[in-house]
């Protein structure tokens, strides 16, 4: 008997989208990176741009839509190396799959240099490797965080040149992929994790040596950015003395190596304690000195107190002499006056004294205590007191005459 093999009948469209959805579930075709060479390359008015990426024996369509080709620089030509990351789809409309680009990596030498410096020319354009925008590190940091990878050497470098100089520090290592297509964005999360850090006063941006394709990662425009937004101070330490990146002419403070840039950041204990050491015996002398100058300055200033005194008392002592010698004169003088106006009136109130009259022979006649003025006041037989200057005498009235 003969199999029969039953057939689902399709349109074109149906087939098309069937294949998108095969295509949009495969987990693994959201993100790829592709190797291979730049063909055929086109910029479309609409800003979206297109070409052909060549394998050894096969090639394959690519669109990078227009909210990415921002992202790439100038440098792009047919024959260039690349590595493309983005995400494969069908484009039913043609019935082609297709790399959707986000983003190109260049991976021949010439290439890569030149990407590099198209871009920095850009970025220079834009200031943002002024040196006006470049940060201090501070002196004695109490946090730091080292971004690098988790398992390389670079980490424990910074660690130990830390524990060795500075070990009051404390130190985050922030794990990010430093090297490959994926390291770009690793690093701009590990730097925006850091930067989230309470208490953060500066990042080191490390990795070891290796080959100048090595660093491609640190010459891209979204680190390099990243470094410049951070919002605490942060010091490269790339590659070797040869090696510049954009991330260290972007960043604060740029090192030749890990260690390099971690003896930057942390200061040598053994010559802060040295310092604290001069600095105190300038101190202590700064400050014995300024207690001898006090002490001759108050000697003289004590000196001269004296001496203003002794001659403010000299000067006050013959003030006063010659106040009292006048004060005599004047109280002489006024004596002399009073006693003259005195014996004026002393020989007045002679004149007019009853004394004065009794002493001429004349006598007052009282009686009961009052004093006679008439003969009218007497009768015979009153008894009356007669007062003489020498004393006084009783008597008797005998008879009164009137004339």
């Amino acid at each position: 008997m003969q199999l029969r093999i039953p057939r689902t009948q399709l349109t074109v469209d149906e087939l098309n989208f069937h294949i998108q959805g095969l295509f949009a579930s495969d987990a693994a075709l959201k993100s790829v990176v592709v190797f291979g060479e730049i063909s055929e390359i086109k910029r479309h008015t609409s800003g979206h741009c297109y070409f052909t990426l060549l394998g050894e024996e096969s090639r394959v369509a690519c669109a990078v839509f227009k909210q990415y080709a921002g992202f790439i620089p100038q440098w792009p030509e047919s024959g260039d190396k690349v590595l493309v990351e983005g995400s494969v789809g069908v484009y039913p409309q043609r019935g082609v799959y297709q790399l959707y680009a986000r983003r190109l990596i260049p991976a021949g030498a010439g290439a890569v240099e030149r990407a590099r410096r198209e871009l920095q020319e850009r970025l220079e354009k834009e200031g943002l490797f002024a040196p006006a925008l470049k940060r201090p590190i501070p002196r004695y940091p109490s946090r730091v965080a080292v971004v690098t990878s988790e398992t390389g050497a670079a980490a424990w470098d910074v660690v130990q040149v830390a524990a060795r100089r500075y070990p009051a520090c404390g130190i985050v290592v922030v794990g990010a992929q430093v090297q490959g297509a994926e390291a770009p964005g690793e690093i701009v999360r590990a730097l925006s994790r850091a930067a989230a850090l309470p208490g953060l006063d500066c990042v080191l941006l490390v990795r070891g040596g290796g080959s100048r394709e090595d660093l491609v990662p640190f010459d891209d425009e979204r680190v390099v950015r990243a470094v410049r937004a951070c919002p605490v101070p942060v010091v490269s330490g790339v590659g070797h003395d040869v090696d510049t990146t954009l991330c260290d002419m972007a960043a604060d403070l740029r090192a030749s190596t890990p260690s390099a840039a971690a003896e930057l950041v942390f200061p040598d204990r053994a010559e802060l304690a040295a310092r604290l050491s001069k600095t105190a015996s300038r101190m202590e002398y700064a400050v014995r000195e300024n207690i001898r100058k006090q002490r001759v300055h108050l000697a003289h200033a004590l000196s001269s107190a004296a001496s203003r005194t002794r001659r403010r008392l000299s000067e006050g002592t013959a003030s006063l002499a010659a106040a009292g010698r006048r004060l005599s004169a004047a109280m002489a003088l006024r004596l002399a006056d009073a006693g003259a106006a005195l014996a004026v009136r002393s020989a007045s109130l002679d004149a007019l004294s009853p004394l004065a009259v009794a002493a001429r022979g004349f006598v007052t006649c009282e009686r009961g205590g009052r004093r006679v003025r008439s003969v009218r006041e007497l009768n015979a037989g009153d008894e009356v007191e007669l007062r003489f200057a020498d004393g006084k005498a009783a008597a008797a009235v005998k008879e009164t005459l009137i004339t």
